[in-house]
């Protein structure tokens, strides 16, 4: 029933109840008194009803307004959500840089350029351009463009670009396609971009066993089963051009698989475990400037765990994450260090290496913490020795504390010290200053 119907039925109902009750008892001047209270009553009545519909009508004009305009700001917001306009970012990712060691080579690795530790003194590092949009009701795409500095010039290298399925694609629930260039789901670390790290360089396995990141070009499929516990499985076809691959011929050289659960403890507690396998044909893989090249087959297991803890229940003023990472890497097939020349040396072994790390956010803008990462050569065959896959009986290890400052979603400074020994008796202080900046729309990354 409407306030101007209710309204309508009071004016008539009360002066009609008025005058048909009896009144010969009662003064005609008292029943005037009687009646004038009534009006005034109503006309307060109407003066209410018709302020309160003024307020409903503001509400609902600015709830119209703030849908069209609204623009949710920081990193918590999704790209997916602007329809087919593009999102266009920037991000800026400068350092200063300074190191003990003039070199450092990792004893008994052949690592690739992407995953040296970098320039030392001042450096734009890696900027990203990206765009992303809807394409349409059913596809989501991605390209994401790298500025970086190679050989004293400038370089732009496509870092990804992608296409994936939205929940309108019909597929079955929980079912994803993903296809083109991305950083693909290979431990934690993989599939973020560098900027998300909560360290300045990425640990010592990543760049051991992967250049930094696994990007190369092909399709992944990934399911979320449904159910009260978070289940992930999936996997992947790629060309095999992208390290630890290399030259392929087939266009069909590597393929993944992976499995992960996760949960909530409680209403401020999470945690996730995760299982990954990557098998590649290497054609040819050449690193150390070209001086060393393997060919053959190499197979890398990973698991990874990741807790988080929010003392007061909210995130954004205090947090704990503890996050660690292993990696083991078969190879079989033949290595040459033509810079030692060892020509053609049969190599088939494993090597490993691990990871572990404490962040905690003790204010909303205010993080520190500490990473400890270790590598563990294969043995040395006879025909290598000399080479940079001797070891020498090292072992590669580092040690990282940061502190970092968080002005906003979009802004972030943090100064970092390592301590690294890649070879034995060469112990590299390393200071870095770090600032990471945010221009344009950037989404949220995953957990």
């Amino acid at each position: 029933m409407s306030l101007r119907y209710m309204r309508a039925v009071a004016a008539i109902a009360v002066p009609v109840m008025l005058a048909t009750t009896p009144v010969a008892a009662a003064d005609k001047q008292e029943l005037q008194k009687i009646l004038g209270e009534i009006k005034g009553l109503k006309r307060a009545y109407e003066n209410r009803i018709a302020t309160l519909e003024n307020k409903i009508k503001s509400l609902e004009t600015k709830k119209a307004s703030s849908a069209k305009t609204a623009t949710p700001a920081g990193s918590s917001r999704s790209v997916k959500d602007n329809s087919f306009n593009p999102s266009i970012g920037l991000i800026l990712n400068g350092r200063a840089s300074s190191f003990s060691e003039n070199s450092s080579e990792f004893a008994g690795f052949a690592v690739g350029e992407e995953g040296e530790r970098g320039k030392e003194g001042l450096s734009i590092g890696e900027s990203e351009l990206n765009f992303s949009a809807n394409v349409d009701d059913k596809f989501y795409g991605s390209a994401t463009l790298a500025v970086v500095q190679e050989d004293g010039s400038d370089k732009i290298e496509l870092e990804e670009v992608y296409i994936q399925t939205l929940p309108d694609a019909g597929l079955p629930d929980g079912l994803r396609l993903k296809a083109g260039r991305a950083f693909w789901t290979l431990g934690y670390l993989n599939e973020h971009h560098a900027h998300a790290d909560d360290f300045a360089d990425r640990p010592l396995p990543y760049r051991a066993f992967l250049n930094k990141s696994f990007n190369d070009d092909g399709v992944e499929v990934s399911y979320v089963v449904p159910s009260d516990m978070y289940i992930e499985l999936g996997g992947g076809v790629f060309r095999g051009d992208d390290f630890p691959a290399g030259g392929s011929a087939s266009g069909l050289g590597a393929f993944s698989a992976y499995a992960r659960v996760g949960g909530d403890i409680g209403d401020n507690q999470s945690w996730r475990l995760g299982a990954y396998a990557l098998h590649s044909d290497v054609n040819s893989r050449a690193t150390g400037e070209g001086a060393v090249t393997f060919v053959g087959k190499s197979n890398i297991y990973a698991a990874d765990i990741r807790y988080t803890w929010a003392p007061d229940g909210n995130a954004k003023n205090k947090e704990l994450i503890l996050q660690a990472e292993f990696f083991n890497r078969d190879e079989d097939g033949t290595y040459n260090d033509t810079g030692a020349g060892t020509g053609n040396v049969n190599f088939d072994d494993s090597s490993q290496g691990w990871y572990a790390q404490a962040v905690y956010k003790f204010a909303p803008s205010w993080r520190l913490g500490a990473r400890y990462s270790q590598l563990l050569a294969a043995d040395t065959p006879a025909g290598l020795v000399g080479s940079a896959l001797d070891s020498a009986g090292h072992d590669p290890s580092a040690i990282s504390v940061m502190g970092d400052w968080t002005n906003s979603e979009f802004g972030r400074i943090r100064l970092q010290y390592n301590r690294e020994e890649l070879s034995d008796g060469k112990k590299d202080n390393q200071f870095l200053v770090q600032y990471i900046m945010s221009i344009g729309a950037h989404g949220a990354h995953a957990f």
